[in-house]
């Protein structure tokens, strides 16, 4: 838990040293799902907190794992290697939810483990392989691959890890939040 209070803090910092969208530019927050690492622009985390209840939605996809109450606001969160199409896996103490905003709307990512905040300049982001795409089904959500040092990461963009009916239910969600102020 250590390791993660020292990614919330640098995340805090990050957010907290960059009121300008420069600053934040180029930088990343990476987790792992399954055998690969991915990558968030830091521009859209608000948040890392540990796992807590989750309240299941009935008939919903089921990598909608449900809703959670944070701080008197109602988040749906989806578990990321449900989303894309990977086994799913069992949750630890290692397992954390990352608070993204999506369309001016609050979502939770579950996440086996946050990795690291690192920064890939432009010239370090290659767009994706087209090459055995269709049995992919995680690189629609992937806008790029970025190298870092001997590594890679796939650069997820948030916009697209949702579909429309998963919207209407975050959408639901927010007008719960509204009504309750």
């Amino acid at each position: 838990m250590e390791e993660m209070s020292e990614l919330k803090r640098q995340v805090e910092e990050d957010q907290a040293a960059s009121d300008e969208h420069d600053t934040q530019k180029g930088k990343y927050m990476t987790f792992k799902s399954g055998n690969e690492y991915f990558g968030l622009e830091i521009q859209y985390v608000n948040e890392i907190i540990q796992l807590q209840a989750i309240t299941a939605i009935p008939e919903t996809e089921d990598y909608i794992k449900g809703l959670i109450n944070l701080r008197g606001k109602v988040i749906p969160v989806v578990d990321v290697r449900l989303r894309f199409k990977q086994p799913p896996f069992e949750y630890n103490d290692r397992t954390c939810i990352i608070v993204i905003n999506i369309k001016s709307m609050m979502v939770g990512l579950i996440v086996e483990k946050i990795a690291e905040v690192v920064e890939i300049k432009d010239n370090n982001i290659l767009p994706p392989p087209t090459i055995g795409r269709a049995d992919k089904a995680h690189h629609k959500y992937v806008y790029g691959i970025g190298k870092v040092g001997d590594s890679v990461k796939l650069l997820l963009d948030p916009d697209k890890l949702l579909n429309d009916e998963d919207l209407s239910v975050v959408e639901q969600a927010n007008e719960m939040n509204n009504d309750e102020e």
